[in-house]
């Protein structure tokens, strides 16, 4: 069989890849069955059901034919270093790192760092953008995981909560 899209292909190889290793991972832990789940469970059928889509997805680059074949460009580096670090930042900002003395600020500030560091993956920086979607997702999280779900998790850095 001849690949009729590259960028499907290896987009399935890539999911079939990652539900594996999922699956593989949650054999380590006890899976129970469907009545009486173990922690294992829905990492098991997450990877299942993602390498089942992958599968689909690599069949279909088989055989839908496509314009051009549909190749795979070079890669765009600059979002992948912005969106890694803003992941980073991210933890970095929620947790602190207490091995280098830098202090937990509390997820408004690590939602704000997240938001301004990510959006610098695209080549225009639109400042009052990405402020306003910032303090969106800041307040929609506060009320998610604050006052819906009653996390146990900092909000504000210390030395302004005291």
């Amino acid at each position: 069989m001849q690949i009729k899209s590259h960028k499907d292909f290896f987009s399935g190889l890539l999911f079939i890849g990652i539900g594996i290793a999922f699956a593989w991972g949650a054999t380590t832990y006890n899976v129970g069955e469907g009545a009486r789940m173990g922690p294992g469970y829905f990492p098991l059928m997450l990877g299942i059901v993602l390498a089942l889509i992958g599968a689909v997805v690599l069949f279909t680059s088989l055989v839908v034919e496509v314009e051009g074949g549909d190749a795979v460009g070079q890669w765009a580096w600059r979002p992948l270093f912005f969106i890694i670090a803003a992941n980073l930042a991210f933890g970095v900002l929620l947790g602190g790192l207490p091995s280098v003395g830098v202090p937990a600020m509390g997820l408004i500030a690590a939602i704000y760092g997240l938001t301004v560091i990510a959006s610098m993956a695209d080549g225009r920086f639109h400042g009052r953008h990405t402020l306003i979607l910032a303090t969106v997702l800041a307040v929609g999280s506060y009320l998610a995981f604050i006052v819906l779900l009653k996390l146990q998790i900092q909000v504000w850095p210390s030395f302004i909560t005291g």
